[in-house]
């Protein structure tokens, strides 16, 4: 019986203490969380290449080594192109708008004359609260030019911190290529489950991974090129610009694509464009807003055997709980909750009835 209480205490002295440690692990790696989630996307993503590499080297130090610095090229190339058309029509943007606030005696005659066109088809006619409403417009802009060079200030302040999460991210995707399958293997002992329910747990996971990949992906070139498309036939300036700007915009929870063309509806009405302000609404908030809701669950779901309507709700929930990890914690968990009903539903089901067991 003392025998039977020691084991007990140990068992639960042993159980406290992984979960404190477990506690301090999370603690500790909560901060690299991004980066080992975007390590586990690309070694998903890229590791048929890397299966190439090591078959061809027979190396797995020098395969993991040359497969990271192939997916360093392979995403900073379109990456440099897509910048460098980028930084020229921010130039040519930049070349237009100050022509034209020169024209008209500078930005604050510019604002100042685009208030007063919009002030008077308000039926606005009061030089006084004209006055007033100039004056607090001229305000805000320069608390807003305060607030860009103090954002600016931070961008360069996190500089640092992009690099130290790049390096992880890299650091931590050559030994998932290089100890990838021995971390599976590790990772099947550790869990006291057969090897057949591990692997379909394991296979579950990195096809929803892998699935989410696609869908942020597909979801940005599409919303990206849609607004490109409306900027083009609505001969709006910079569309690869802002096209780009929604397609990265596009990943972020809440925000997305109407942070470009909302804005720009407001300017076109404002300088009389009503009709193509209304068009680039109306095409805004029903092509490129619901592009979303119909491309990300139909790529994920194909790729994981899912309903489109369970993905939808994970994937909104899980922005709504995790923020941008959400998008890859939320199809992952729906994935192996399925995989684990799917097995319980296996271990409980009653055996065949004998004579069904002869007949076999």
């Amino acid at each position: 019986m003392a025998l039977v209480e020691s084991r007990r205490f140990q068992l639960g002295f042993l159980i406290a203490l992984g979960a404190a440690t477990l506690t301090v692990c999370f603690a500790i790696l909560q901060p690299f969380l991004m980066p080992l989630v975007a390590a586990v996307a690309l070694a998903i993503l890229f590791y048929p290449l890397h299966i190439r590499i090591h078959h061809a080297l027979h190396r797995p130090g020098l395969a993991a080594g040359i497969s990271v610095v192939l997916v360093i090229a392979l995403l900073l190339l379109p990456s440099f192109l897509l910048g460098t058309a980028v930084a020229r029509e921010i130039k040519d943007l930049y070349d237009v708008a100050t022509s034209r606030t020169a024209a008209d005696g500078g930005w604050a005659a510019w604002t100042a004359n685009l208030l007063h066109r919009t002030l008077h088809w308000a039926g606005v006619h009061s030089p006084e609260t004209e006055d007033q409403i100039r004056t607090a417009l001229l305000g805000r802009l320069q608390a807003l030019g305060s607030l860009l060079l103090e954002f600016t200030r931070q961008l360069l302040s996190n500089l640092i911190s992009l690099i130290v999460n790049a390096v992880v991210t890299l650091f931590s995707l050559f030994f998932l290529f290089r100890d990838g399958n021995r971390l599976r293997h590790t990772l099947a002992r550790l869990t006291p489950l057969p090897p057949g329910a591990f692997h379909r747990l394991f296979t579950d996971i990195g096809r929803s991974v892998l699935a989410n990949v696609y869908g942020i992906g597909a979801v940005a070139l599409a919303q990206g090129g849609l607004t490109a498309l409306i900027f083009i036939l609505l001969d709006l300036k910079s569309p690869i610009l802002w096209g780009t700007v929604a397609g990265i915009f596009s990943m972020v929870p809440v925000i997305g694509p109407p942070i470009v063309w909302v804005p720009a509806a407001i300017l076109l009405a404002a300088a009389g464009s009503w009709g193509k302000a209304l068009i680039l609404a109306a095409f805004g908030a029903g092509v490129i807003g619901l592009a979303d809701n119909f491309i990300r669950p139909y790529v994920i779901s194909g790729r994981v055997n899912l309903h489109p309507l369970l993905v939808f709700f994970a994937l909104l929930g899980g922005a709504q709980a995790f923020g941008f990890l959400g998008l890859f914690i939320g199809p992952a968990t729906l994935s192996v909750t399925v995989a684990v009903v799917e097995l319980l539903r296996q271990e409980t089901a009653p055996p065949p009835p004998e004579s069904a067991r002869v007949s076999l």
